[in-house]
This record gives structure tokens, C-alpha cells and sequence, in this order.
């Protein structure tokens, strides 16, 4: 199974939407998909699931399992201040060391307003995940300007759900 993680606990974003299209590409492929959304971890989770606190709060613990019991995972990355939100670094760090990420495998998609198409925020978090372990694929999407890609919910460039397609056939292969 894959999973999708929307890499942003802001609610009705736009990752969220990107994350449902990627998911329904996914299940046309044949593949089965589960997506995990940080708006749903517990709101204290850094303060009540991280460091000394590690495995006792059990909301964070269910989505925990989730992530690993996945081989494979699509993260979609908004671009916030010239990186990657917070809460999926949180996240990332309330992850059991080195085991949660280490010889798996990931997409990852960066979203912007911006002409960049959150290319330094995937770069950091490429970083991360080589220092875990992870293996990242080398096609990363960058969808720069994505409110002018997009209307209700799809995404209107054609050229996006094409690297769209063939990024998770790549991702099926590796």
C-alpha cells in the first residue's frame, strides 16, 4: 500500500487536493492507497508524543503504525517560506529512529504560488530523508503557480497531470 502524505495540517489545502488527485492516478494503476493528513495528527502532538514523551500519546501512536506499516509514499510539499512546513518536520521527528523511514521508498510533489514550484523546500527534505535512510525517486514535481493550474479540485495543466501520471509509474517500478 502507499501512502499519501499531505505535508501541511492547514485544512481544505491545496495539498489535500493534490494528494486525492495523486491518490485516484494511484488507484487507476491498480495500486492501493491510503492518505494520512497532518491536520489530523493530535494538536500537542510535539509536545506530547516527541522526545521523553516518545509512545505515549495514542492518537499520535495510531498514525504512527500507519507510516510504518507503508513501503512506499507520496509526499506532497507546500512550499512555506522558501521550505517545507513545520508540522512534517515535527512529524518526521516524532518518527521512531532510524526504522520508520529507512530503506523505504518515496515521490514527493512541491507545490508554490510562487515560479519555483517548491523546489528548495523538496531539496531540504530530500536531505532529511537521505540522512534516514530513505530512498527518494530522482523525479521530483515542482508545480510552480498552482492556483492558476487548478479548478474544482483538478488540476488544469496538462503537462502537470502527465509528470503527475508518470512520476506514480515510476513509483510502482521502484
Amino acid at each position: 500500500m502507499i501512502k499519501i502524505i499531505v505535508g501541511t495540517n492547514r485544512k481544505n489545502s491545496i495539498s489535500k487536493k493534490i494528494a486525492l488527485i495523486y491518490q485516484n492516478v494511484l488507484l487507476e494503476l491498480g495500486e492501493q492507497t491510503e492518505v494520512l493528513e497532518l491536520e489530523h495528527l493530535p494538536i500537542d502532538f510535539s509536545f506530547s508524543a516527541l522526545y521523553e514523551n516518545n509512545g505515549k500519546n495514542v492518537l499520535y501512536n495510531k498514525f504512527h503504525s500507519k507510516v510504518m506499516e507503508g513501503d512506499k509514499f507520496v509526499f506532497i510539499v507546500p512550499e512555506y517560506n522558501g521550505s517545507f512546513p513545520g508540522v512534517l518536520k515535527s512529524f518526521i521527528d516524532g518518527m521512531t529512529y532510524p526504522n520508520s523511514f529507512r530503506n523505504k521508498k518515496c515521490a514527493m510533489v512541491g507545490i508554490s504560488s510562487g515560479i519555483g514550484g517548491g523546489g528548495i523546500a523538496l531539496s531540504h527534505l530530500t536531505d532529511i530523508f537521505h540522512y534516514l535512510g530513505m530512498h527518494v525517486l530522482a523525479l521530483k514535481l515542482k508545480y510552480a503557480k498552482i492556483e492558476d493550474n487548478m479548478s474544482d479540485n483538478l488540476l488544469t495543466n496538462r503537462l502537470y497531470m502527465e509528470l503527475l501520471q508518470t512520476q506514480a509509474e515510476m513509483l510502482i517500478k521502484f
